[in-house]
């Protein structure tokens, strides 16, 4: 008997392609987006769900990628930051940078995809309270959130909430 279990064959629809990708039962949903689909912009930070910054997008749900394991995302959509601008910048990639509100970065990825969840599901602009609450599972730990906060509200704005 092999040490390790086979991997399972997944189809997942990602930044709207289909793709097949093989992995072993264990991974998580941020092992293949990294490490087999080269998708880097989701971080791994913690691993165990606490800072945010390997959030993305389940069927249009922001998920904790390091704590959802890949067979969970068979068969659905998943949308990761590299999806999240078509040609030019999202209105939140725009305003994050107008707003200088990413500093290392890190925590960047996974903000925009709890941000642009409420944006879309808000459908008009935003407080600076529903902002904060949307990213309070999003850690950043070079800012004070005013910059971040600042720029989702902004975004909001732009877009009447939706892209």
């Amino acid at each position: 008997m092999s040490p390790h279990p086979p991997s399972l064959l997944l189809t997942l629809r990602v930044n709207g392609l289909d793709v097949e990708v093989a992995a072993p039962p264990h991974y998580s949903l941020l092992e293949v987006l990294r490490y087999k689909l080269h998708l880097t912009g989701s971080k791994q930070g913690c691993d165990k769900g606490d800072c945010g910054a390997c959030t993305v997008q389940l069927d249009g749900q922001p998920v904790l990628s390091c704590i959802t394991l890949a067979a969970q995302a068979q068969g659905r959509e998943v949308l990761t930051v590299e999806g999240l601008a078509g040609r030019e910048a999202h209105p939140l990639q725009d305003a994050m940078d107008r707003f200088d509100a990413a500093q290392c970065g890190f925590c960047t990825p996974g903000i925009l995809m709890s941000a642009e969840h409420l944006l879309r599901t808000a459908g008009r602009e935003v407080t600076h309270a529903e902002a904060a609450h949307a990213i309070a599972g999003n850690l950043c730990r070079c800012t004070g959130y005013t910059k971040i906060l600042d720029a989702i509200v902004d975004a909001s704005t732009k877009t009447g909430g939706g892209r």
